[in-house]
């Protein structure tokens, strides 16, 4: 099968569209993901049994199942229990619940990372618990984590394809309506291809200046002496 320039300027524009959601779904769903998960791992350090075992089983349980069962989920079950959500938004969903399995494991491990002599010092101050977490450990302990999160971020958008299946017309759904449209597969799923490369290499740049910015113990001018 013979590469056809004419072809693929025409579908250039619907594959664009497609690539629009696609980033669309990927920021959302890390913003979701990168929200939730700080608040999974301030849960699952909870003294209080009854708040932080909830935490952990529900991250083992969505770490334990595939991100496509979980999009089924949203998606086709929840409307039979009375929830109907919109491909997009179930994806979105999907996406970011998933994803704070994980990145509540960076917290964690940022917020660890953070010197014992930092709480006591914040008890001596006397802080408060809030304004311990807020004006102490989470300067502290975020910036240092922000390749690693940066790295999910990636991840994330590798996955988006799944999203397909729910019916969200992201970038390979698109190009898959293409191919099977015009019998023609080499130019759609090459772009497709040539695509999450492209948007790959810029962010593994992006991610080398992240860990030189950040990664050689950021946030620790705000620590308490």
């Amino acid at each position: 099968m013979d590469w056809d320039w004419a072809f693929v300027w025409q579908i250039l524009p619907t594959l664009l569209q497609g690539a629009q959601i696609t980033v669309v779904a990927t920021l959302l769903g890390f913003v979701l993901a990168a929200v939730a998960g700080l608040l999974l791992a301030v849960l699952r350090r909870s003294p209080n049994k009854l708040i932080a075992r909830p935490a952990n089983g529900f991250v083992e349980f969505v770490r334990g199942t595939p991100l496509l069962v979980q999009l089924y989920f949203l998606f086709y079950i929840l409307p039979g229990l009375g929830l109907t959500l919109p491909p997009l938004a179930a994806g979105v969903i999907g996406l970011g619940l998933h994803y704070a399995t994980y990145t509540a494991e960076v917290y964690r491990a940022g917020i660890e990372n953070v010197p014992r002599g930092q709480w006591e010092a914040a008890k001596a101050c006397n802080l408060t618990i809030p304004q311990t977490w807020l004006h102490v450990i989470f300067p502290q302990a975020i910036f240092p984590m922000i390749p690693a999160l940066a790295n999910y971020l990636i991840a994330m958008f590798k996955e988006t394809p799944l999203l397909s299946a729910i019916t969200v017309l992201e970038l390979m759904n698109q190009a898959r309506s293409i191919a099977n449209y015009n019998y023609r597969y080499l130019e759609p799923i090459t772009l497709v291809g040539v695509f999450f490369l492209v948007i790959s290499l810029i962010s593994v740049i992006g991610i080398k200046y992240l860990e030189r910015r950040f990664g050689a113990g950021a946030g620790r001018g705000q620590a308490l002496s």
